[in-house]
């Protein structure tokens, strides 16, 4: 009989932060929240759904739910989401240790790249950005760019999901500020899949859910949460705790008490659908900088926990990075971007959100976004396993160039440079050069890099049919 190593072999670099016994312990505690403390669901159909499944409902809305219930959810809960691209080809499985990148949604302002000036967002800026984001390569799914302050608020969310749709064949993962937005953002996603059964088994967007507190659950977020579960269609659920504002300042607690609240919705949307597929985000905290109170989302304490959660639980997952609290695309906004879209890939995030956001959130950077598309380069390209065989280790030639050869003018050599990685924004070359082709500074070069790919790219248009259903909807609305 063959001995089983006691070792795993991995081909890529890998990181965790938590131990088995800590993750169990999380676990453990976000059970005896739900179960001892409870959540208050401001939704009636949520509330019906827990009755029926034996949890006595008190004080009007208060649910304790038992932890049998959660390992039932946990256990039917789909371990695999697979996202489409607009043709319904499934380009992003959610699986395993598969890492995808994408921008974030619904800053206030926009860090003009033309100009310099921060300024208020507009549906022309979510139009070019998404543009941009169709035509970087390491970009692969999508999300809204920032608020079209120019659209009437209340069908504004309409407009995004159009831009989204007319301007990229990308994956989405959509922002509705009302559930009657998520309801027209859907009808517009089976209009371009070719029907309600089409999108289901091929989805090309994911819907991201807000929800007020792990222990409070607001009514949108619910309806929201059984809509989507209901057609079958994949869905974050995300209750975010500040920690020392509405949860414990700990980072162990605050995590036990977000992914509590974030069970919660997997119970919750497992009753309205067995089966319902949702990406965790395994309790998102976040850092509050206890000087200013403002929100952190570079912080390192912010980093991979959630994830791990969710890998514990084996369900796709929802993360942020390539994100800066730096008001500029400046030496700050590349360092946090790039620690933190290196550290989410090594904990195996599914979905990293947020790639160009600046100052917390409040703003977001053309430029930044194609500084961090190289960055993310850089990283899968660091990902790479390496080749140990024969041809690379090369022992012949080693043998035959000798002490006093050179390998530069090789075929071996010809055969295999190109596989190391050469970079397209950043600068390699020597000072001379570099000073006598303008001496550009990094965010010069990637404001160039904007202005290209908007002046010469075009995506591939939807059919005029297709338009026209999605115009009929966002109509419909305002």
């Amino acid at each position: 009989m063959a001995l089983q190593s006691n070792y795993v072999m991995y081909l890529t670099p890998q990181f965790r932060k938590l131990s088995d016994d800590q993750l169990a312990q999380i676990h453990n505690a976000s059970l005896e929240i739900l179960d001892r403390t409870g959540v208050c669901l401001y939704e009636e159909e949520a509330l019906n759904l827990l009755k029926k499944a034996g949890v006595k409902v008190e004080d009007g809305n208060r649910v304790r739910i038992p932890p049998g219930l959660v390992e039932w959810a946990l256990s039917i809960a789909p371990k695999r989401v697979v996202l489409c691209d607009r043709s319904g080809r499934r380009v992003m499985p959610l699986e395993r240790n598969n890492v995808f990148f994408g921008p974030g949604s619904d800053c206030p302002n926009i860090l003009d790249h033309r100009t310099g000036e921060r300024r208020r967002g507009t549906l022309r800026d979510i139009e070019e950005g998404i543009r941009l984001c169709d035509a970087l390569p390491n970009i692969d799914f999508l999300m809204s760019i920032c608020i079209a302050s120019d659209i009437d608020q209340q069908v504004a969310d309409r407009y995004q999901m159009r831009a989204m749709l007319m301007n990229s064949t990308k994956p989405i993962l959509f922002v509705t500020t009302e559930f009657e937005g998520t309801v027209d953002a859907i009808k517009m996603a089976e209009a371009v899949a070719g029907g309600e059964e089409e999108l289901r088994r091929n989805p090309i967007c994911a819907l991201y859910i807000n929800v007020t507190s792990p222990l409070r659950h607001n009514t949108e977020a619910l309806q929201k949460l059984l809509f989507m579960a209901g057609k079958g269609l994949p869905t974050t659920y995300t209750p975010v705790v500040l920690r020392g504002i509405n949860g414990p300042v700990t980072p162990a607690g605050a995590l036990a008490l977000a992914n509590a609240g974030e069970l919660a919705g997997l119970v919750i949307a497992q009753l309205k659908r067995e089966g319902a597929p949702i990406i965790l985000s395994g309790g998102t905290n976040d850092m509050l900088d206890m000087r200013t109170l403002g929100d952190v989302y570079a912080a390192p304490e912010n980093r991979v926990m959630f994830v791990e959660m969710a890998h514990y639980y084996g369900l796709p997952v929802f993360g942020l990075g390539g994100a800066s609290d730096s008001k500029l695309p400046d030496e700050q906004a590349a360092a946090e971007a790039a620690f933190s879209l290196i550290l989410e890939t090594l904990a195996g995030t599914h979905l990293v959100h947020d790639v160009g956001y600046l100052e917390s959130g409040m703003t977001n950077s053309f430029e930044q976004i194609v500084i961090c598309d190289e960055l993310i380069n850089y990283v899968k390209r660091f990902m790479q396993g390496l080749v140990v065989n024969e041809e690379t280790l090369a022992l012949d030639l080693i043998d035959q160039v000798g002490p006093h050869g050179e390998f530069l003018g090789t075929e071996h050599t010809a055969r295999h440079y190109k596989e190391d990685w050469y970079p397209r924004l950043l600068d390699r070359s020597d000072f001379d050069t570099w000073k006598a082709t303008g001496g550009k500074t990094l965010r010069q070069r990637a404001r160039e890099r904007v202005e290209e790919i908007l002046s010469s790219h075009r995506p591939e248009p939807l059919p005029k049919d297709v338009q026209a259903k999605i115009d009929a909807i966002v109509e419909g609305a305002r």
